[in-house]
């Protein structure tokens, strides 16, 4: 891989494309090379059965779903036509179908509950942002002190998904937490705006995403939730719960980030259909009861 290292590097530098599809385009080449090479199979000599077999791997031994395996091929894809210069044949590397699912969404309730029992300041202020103002975990990860304005109450996110930009609400219960925070986290005249509001345990560093996500983890688990509920849950019921509240799906597809309306719209399948006013027939006036 190091040897190609230079070439994927001046391809991602030329598109400007943001760090995060670096590192998960880079980890994906290097997870397929590691497989080539456990086959004795040299990089240069691979062919499209060799990804095929690879393909299959990850369904069948290694149970990755089908979006998951998608986002493999388009790596292999690159490295196969842009590093190797050789061509692609897409009927022989057909992309899975997806079977969307609806994921868990907790009650306000249990949000609450949930915020309520974390006792670290910085746990809850990572936490507290993802459902306040519907960040992704990479963007909690990623916010610097100047992104965060309390006079206009609002939070600037920078070089998202896709190499976007937004803003998003602030929440004046989430303002008072981050204020909590920064009593104990940060000292006056100790910090610029340019400064990561998470700092990681290497000094410069911001806090991981991964961190975040097993913070959620263990919280989840201590207080008995769903396992399949995760720190991306938080950013869901933001959606959810706004939508409940009537509040216009354009300026919520604005706040997420969501390139198209339709990704937004898969959110309408999850709120709570009492919570929208919408009464079932049998509940109707003039219908005698059962």
């Amino acid at each position: 891989m190091n040897q190609f290292k230079d070439i994927i590097d001046l391809y991602f530098e030329l598109k400007d494309s943001p760090e995060s599809t670096r590192e998960a385009y880079s980890r994906r080449i290097n997870a397929f090379l590691g497989y080539l090479e456990k086959l004795n199979k040299q990089i240069e000599d691979m062919t499209l059965e060799d990804v095929q077999l690879y393909i299959l791997y990850l369904k069948k031994e290694r149970g990755l779903a089908p979006g998951t395996i998608n986002n493999y091929i388009s790596s292999i894809r690159f490295f196969y036509t842009y590093v190797l210069e050789k061509d692609w044949d897409s009927r022989k590397i057909p992309r899975m179908k997806r079977v969307d699912t609806l994921p868990v969404l907790p009650s306000r309730l249990e949000v609450f509950t949930l915020l309520d029992a974390i006792e670290n300041i910085k746990h809850k202020a990572m936490l507290v942002l993802i459902y306040s103002s519907g960040l992704r975990v990479s963007e909690v990860s990623k916010l610097k002190i100047g992104d965060i304005c309390s006079k206009n109450m609002s939070i600037r996110v920078e070089k998202a998904k896709h190499g976007t930009h937004r803003y998003t609400i602030l929440s004046e219960t989430a303002l008072q937490v981050l204020r909590a925070y920064f009593k104990v986290y940060f000292s006056k005249g100790s910090y610029t705006k340019s400064d990561w509001l998470f700092p990681g345990r290497v000094k410069g560093n911001h806090i991981t995403g991964k961190t975040i996500k097993n913070i959620m983890l263990k919280l989840r688990t201590n207080l008995e939730m769903d396992s399949r509920i995760s720190a991306h849950t938080l950013r869901h019921c933001f959606s959810t719960h706004l939508l409940e509240d009537g509040v216009e799906i354009v300026y919520i597809q604005q706040m997420l980030g969501h390139k198209r309306l339709t990704t937004t719209s898969k959110y309408l399948h999850m709120t709570s259909k009492s919570m929208m006013g919408i009464k079932s027939p049998l509940d109707s006036n003039g219908v005698n009861k059962v």
